[in-house]
Formats: C-alpha cells, structure tokens, sequence
C-alpha cells in the first residue's frame, strides 16, 4: 500500500520561507510521480507544484513559478517543496500525493497524505 505523511507546515510571515516535507512508502518514488498540492478557505484544490520518477520532468503552477522549487530524495524516500518569498495567497492545506505531470500539467490521482498547513500572515 502507498502511503504518504506530510510535515513542514506552520506559520511564517510574509516573504519568509517554508520547506515542507512529504515521506512516502517504500519503492512510491521509483514507480510514482508525486506532487504537491494545496487547498485554501473556500477555494477547489489547485496543483502548485509535481516531479516525475526519473526526476526530469517537473511542473509549477504559474503563480509559484521562481518561489517554489520541488526535489526529491530516493535514498530517502522524500519529496520536498521549498517554498521562498511567501505571499497570503499561498495560506492553506498542502498535500502530498501521487500524480501524473507534464511541463504544463499536474493531476493528483490515487493516493493522497494527510496535509499540512501553511499559514502566511504577519
């Protein structure tokens, strides 16, 4: 079974920074892509940010692009999402699931972590 468990979140101010986590099972990231995905008071969930397997192909949603960056670490079974400059707009619930991704598109699907939040407020 594919599991996720995010971690990271909290409260940062305005143009501050956040790195946020997203551990998975065993093997998750040699067989799934894996994104990052977030959720705000009374808005749809929107993608911000998937990698592929093979680590060459990733997508960003448009109002992150030069903030945000995704990595991964195989050997340690992680996904991360350093997050720079943060705005208010960014404030919600982010999480970590597997995904299909393009350079222009990014669909979670399958399996979803827990979430975590992230709070951008003086």
């Amino acid at each position: 079974q594919v599991r996720l468990q995010e971690s990271g979140g909290g409260l940062v101010q305005p143009g501050g920074s956040k790195r946020l986590s997203c551990v998975v099972s065993a093997y998750t990231l040699d067989l799934y892509n894996i994104g990052w995905f977030r959720q705000a008071p009374g808005k749809e969930r929107e993608g911000v940010s998937c990698i592929n397997t093979e680590d060459t192909n990733t997508y960003y949603a448009d109002s992150v692009k030069g903030r945000f960056t995704i990595s991964k670490d195989n050997a340690k079974n992680t996904v991360y999402l350093q997050m720079n400059n943060l705005e208010p707009g960014d404030t919600g619930v982010y999480y970590c699931a597997t995904a299909t991704v393009s350079a222009t598109e990014c669909y979670a699907y399958g399996y979803w972590g827990q979430g975590t939040q992230v709070t951008v407020s003086e």
